[in-house]
Formats: C-alpha cells, sequence, structure tokens
C-alpha cells in the first residue's frame, strides 16, 4: 500500500506526476487530502480554493488514485498510525525530517519537485494575469 497527502487544492501536473510515480510503486494508492477546515487553517482564510468533496472527486477521476481519504486535523499522523502503509510518498520540496508520519512506514520516497509546477504559482499567475476584477 502506497500512501501521500496533501491539500491538492488546484490540481496540476506536478500533483499528478506524483500520483503517477507513486502508483508505479505498488498495487493501491492512497491519497489522503485536508479537509476544507483544515486546509484553510493551514493555507489562510482564502482557502480552499476547491471543496473537498470536488477535491476528492477529482483525485479518484484518475487511474493512479485507488481511494481517497479526507482528515480534518492539521497533519495526517493519524491516518498513517491506522493504515501504516509500506511507503509513504512526498514531493521533493519537504526534507525528510519534516515527513509527518514517517514513523509508521516501512519507506519514504521523495520525488523531485517540478519547477513552477505549483498551486502558488497558478494562483500567483491568475491574479497577475486577470488581477482582483470580477469575471
Amino acid at each position: 500500500m502506497i500512501f501521500t497527502n496533501g491539500c491538492f487544492d488546484l490540481l496540476h501536473l506536478g500533483h499528478i506526476n506524483l500520483f503517477e510515480k507513486a502508483k508505479s510503486m505498488g498495487e493501491v494508492l492512497i491519497v489522503a487530502i485536508n479537509s476544507d477546515k483544515s486546509l484553510s487553517c493551514l493555507k489562510g482564510p482564502q482557502r480552499p480554493l476547491s471543496w473537498e468533496k470536488d477535491r476528492a472527486k477529482q483525485l479518484l477521476s484518475l487511474k493512479s488514485v485507488d481511494y481517497v481519504v479526507v482528515f480534518d486535523e492539521q497533519t495526517p499522523k493519524e491516518i498513517l498510525s491506522e493504515l501504516r502503509p509500506d511507503i509513504l510518498v512526498k514531493g521533493g520540496d519537504y526534507k525528510l525530517f519534516e515527513i509527518v508520519g514517517r514513523e509508521y512506514v516501512k519507506k519514504v520516497c521523495r520525488f523531485p519537485f517540478i519547477k513552477g509546477k505549483s498551486t502558488t504559482n497558478l494562483i500567483n499567475l491568475i491574479v497577475n494575469r486577470y488581477g482582483y476584477k470580477k469575471m
């Protein structure tokens, strides 16, 4: 069982590549996403941009994702302690000591961050192109 987690508020190519690489490591990929409340606490009151049910449905539409779990806590530590997956996958923007729940898995894999592919970059691109005017 392979596990990864994140907000995945605006799905982008970096996320999809991460899921595909993670899925190639085992038979079942579980993606845990922060609930709307959890995401707002982590990223600020203007987030989420996509509601948790929408984010979950988007992820489940990907061939590489088998299951989606929503969690209310700030971290997936509780889920990881219950599931105890074989491999925990994170993006390369995380340092090993920062990865929550690593003690509950057999192996941690980090895949390189794809330069320019981030939710923050997408938000900045939209704001720069369209500003704050209503469409």
